[in-house]
């Protein structure tokens, strides 16, 4: 019954972070998720004492069943290799605060112009690209 308990209320939490929309509380919320994967997986092969599976002569009948250890086993991995993934999208993807400044790409910022000393494109400016033939790839400029 206690396992029932602690799996629902993982699973509500990691549900509740994973539809969060900050990736870090995205990426706890699959960790809380691959917690109650392993309870339940756990709590499925029965969670009361019972013998080794390897003792004695035979196997006795109250013998530890070794597929839920091994299926959890499996899902720590599985969980651990996602989260890995997850965390480096969390470093790899910029910073969102700047959308919420009011402050819009063709605007100068307040401390200046955008422009470097070298008459760089301002910031956000698209670089032109050349037109691209479907069939022959980039196009050939005429000079």
């Amino acid at each position: 019954m206690s396992a029932a308990v602690v799996v629902g209320l993982l699973v509500t939490a990691g549900v509740y972070l994973v539809l969060q929309r900050e990736l870090d509380r995205v990426v706890f919320g699959f960790l809380l998720l691959g917690h109650a994967t392993n309870v339940l997986l756990l709590a499925a092969g029965g969670l009361q004492l019972r013998e080794p599976p390897l003792v004695g002569q035979g196997v006795p009948a109250d013998a530890a069943d070794p597929l839920p250890q091994a299926f959890a086993l499996t899902s720590i991995v599985i969980t651990f290799g996602i989260t890995i993934f997850l965390l480096v999208l969390v470093l790899r993807t910029p910073d969102q605060g700047d959308q919420h400044t009011g402050i819009s790409p063709d605007e100068d910022p307040p401390g200046g112009s955008a422009e470097g000393d070298a008459g760089a494109p301002r910031f956000g400016t698209p670089s032109p690209r050349p037109a691209r033939s479907p069939r022959t790839g980039p196009a050939k400029e005429n000079r």
